[in-house]
C-alpha cells in the first residue's frame, strides 16, 4: 500500500537522504513530500537537487519551497541578496561549492548551476500542500487562515512558539520543518509536528509517515534509527 511520507529540512545531506532511501526503504509508489530547504550549510546540495529532480520526474514527490531555496532564487537577480545568502549562517557558498567544475580550475560560480535546477526551484516548487487530515508547510501557518490565504512570511519564514502555537482552524495537523530541533528529537505537540532535525548540523534528517507517525532517521554518518511518535491529543 503506498505511503504519504514527510521528509524535513535536507540541507545538502545527501548521504543522510540517500541513507533513509535504502534502509527505510522509500517505495516506488510512495508520495514523499519534502518540506523545503534542500540546500545551503550540508556539502552536496547539487547531488540533493538532482536526487528530488529525478524523483518529480515519477511524479511521486510534491517538493515545497523553503526559505533558503527563497532565497537562493532572489540572489539570482540582486547582487546585495547574493552577498547575504554567502555567510557562513545561511550558508548559500556550501551550495555554490557543491556545482564545482570537475576540472577544479577555479570557484563554482552562480551561473554553474544547470538551468534545470533553477527550473526546478522555481516552477515545480509549491508554497504548501494538503491532505484530508493534514496540512504541509516548511515553516508555519496562521492558525486562523487557509492555507491558500496565507503569506509567504508565515510559509516560508516563521518559527514555531511551542508554547504559544494554536491548532489549525480546520482540526487538520500542521507538519512543517524551519524550526531547529537541535536535539534531533521531533517536536509534537499533537496539532502541530516539526520535522526539521538538524540533519547539517550534526543531527538527523527525518521521514515522517503522518498516518501512522512512525519516523525514520538518517545522519550524514550514513547511520539510521527508527521510533514511532506516541499517541496525542491534537486539539
Amino acid at each position: 500500500m503506498s505511503r504519504i511520507l514527510a521528509i524535513g529540512d535536507i540541507h545538502g545531506s545527501y548521504i543522510a537522504l540517500t541513507t533513509l532511501a535504502e534502509c527505510m526503504p522509500f517505495a516506488d509508489d510512495d508520495m514523499i513530500i519534502t518540506l523545503g530547504d534542500y540546500v545551503d550549510r550540508g556539502p552536496r546540495s547539487r547531488q540533493v537537487m538532482d536526487w528530488l529532480i529525478a524523483r518529480y520526474a515519477t511524479g511521486k514527490l510534491i517538493p515545497l519551497l523553503g526559505n533558503h531555496e527563497s532565497i537562493m532564487l532572489q540572489s539570482r537577480r540582486d547582487s546585495v541578496t547574493m552577498k547575504a545568502w554567502f555567510n557562513d549562517y545561511i550558508g548559500g557558498r556550501a551550495t555554490v561549492d557543491s556545482y564545482m567544475p570537475e576540472s577544479g580550475e577555479r570557484y563554482a560560480r552562480l551561473t554553474d548551476i544547470p538551468e534545470a535546477h533553477w527550473f526546478f526551484l522555481q516552477q515545480q516548487t509549491r508554497r504548501y500542500y494538503e491532505t484530508e487530515t493534514h496540512l504541509f508547510v516548511h515553516a508555519n501557518a496562521n492558525p486562523k487562515l487557509p492555507l491558500e490565504a496565507q503569506n509567504d512570511e508565515a510559509l516560508i519564514w516563521q518559527h514555531l512558539n511551542r508554547d504559544s502555537q494554536r491548532a489549525h482552524v480546520s482540526g487538520k495537523i500542521l507538519v512543517c520543518g524551519h524550526t531547529a530541533q537541535r536535539s534531533g528529537e521531533v517536536l509534537d505537540l499533537g496539532h502541530t509536528i516539526c520535522i526539521d532535525t538538524t540533519a547539517a548540523g550534526g543531527g538527523w534528517l527525518t521521514c515522517l509517515d503522518p498516518m501512522t507517525r512512525d519516523y525514520w532517521q538518517a545522519n550524514e554518518k550514513g547511520e539510521f534509527r527508527s521510533g514511532r511518535l506516541l499517541p496525542k491529543n491534537s486539539g
